[in-house]
């Protein structure tokens, strides 16, 4: 009688005087795996919140050794600011959201402007080079819009790569001495 009603899905009767059993069910198999996952993803988000990854950067333009050798240097600049910008964008949470976006957006708008600064240094398009240059001029206006926003000092200025060191000190000082 037993061998048969457990062949049907019912249980014999010594297992029907148990009781219900508590991780009965189908279910149970991926109980335990899934415990475990996210016992694991919660370590990991944790360890993750107290000290960000290092980045592990690939050359974004990996490819400057098979590029023409007039075009390498443009390449490695625009690997190192990409790299610089990717690096200094991981930034550690203060729980202030909005200092934390500013220092990860002045990371990208410095980026943009280390870009920018390369083509100015290995660009001929002249449409090209003007655009690079507005770039410069409105990333560090927008850097300094974030930075009075929180109330935080403006940094020094400083020459844009096709301008003498001399007008920048100039301008720093006009500004300083209105």
């Amino acid at each position: 009688m037993g061998e048969m009603s457990m062949r049907v899905g019912v249980p014999p009767p010594a297992a029907a005087n148990q009781g219900p059993r508590p991780l009965a069910g189908p279910w149970r198999r991926w109980l335990g795996p899934m415990i475990l996952l996210v016992a694991g993803s919660t370590f990991l988000t944790l360890a993750l919140i107290r000290r960000p990854p290092a980045v592990t950067l690939i050359p974004l333009c990996g490819l400057a050794a098979l590029a023409p050798a007039a075009e390498a240097p443009f390449l490695a600049e625009n690997d190192a600011a990409m790299g610089r910008m990717l690096t200094d964008m991981t930034v550690q949470p203060t729980g202030d959201v909005d200092h934390d976006f500013v220092e990860m957006m002045v990371a990208h708008h410095q980026g943009a402007i280390d870009m920018a600064q390369s083509l100015l240094r290995h660009g001929h398009n002249e449409p090209l080079r003007r655009l690079a240059q507005e770039i410069i001029v409105t990333q560090q206006q927008e850097i300094a819009a974030m930075r009075l926003a929180l109330g935080e000092p403006l940094p020094p200025m400083t020459a844009a790569p096709d301008q003498p060191a001399s007008l920048s000190t100039i301008a720093s000082k006009q500004i300083s001495n209105p």
